[in-house]
């Protein structure tokens, strides 16, 4: 079976790029914002996302917090 649309892959994104992929019809900076509610609103995501050593303050995410963020809101 063919599909249209590139398979997601598991590897740095910038945040707002990645945002953009789980809410398209948002500007950069709105789903970036929508993505960071969904973050803060589930503590265990939240602690998951941000344990080890990448900050919430980089402009991207790490392939291990994309996987992260892909297994608590699922594929974008």
């Amino acid at each position: 079976m063919e599909t249209t649309q590139e398979e997601f892959q598991v590897r740095v994104y910038l945040k707002t790029e990645l945002a953009q992929l789980y809410a398209p019809h948002l500007n950069p900076e709105a789903a970036l914002r929508k993505m960071r509610k969904w973050i803060h609103r589930n503590p265990e995501l939240y602690h998951e996302l941000y344990a080890g050593t990448e900050g919430k303050n980089e402009l991207a995410y790490s392939k291990r917090q994309v996987a992260v963020l892909v297994r608590y809101l699922d594929t974008p």
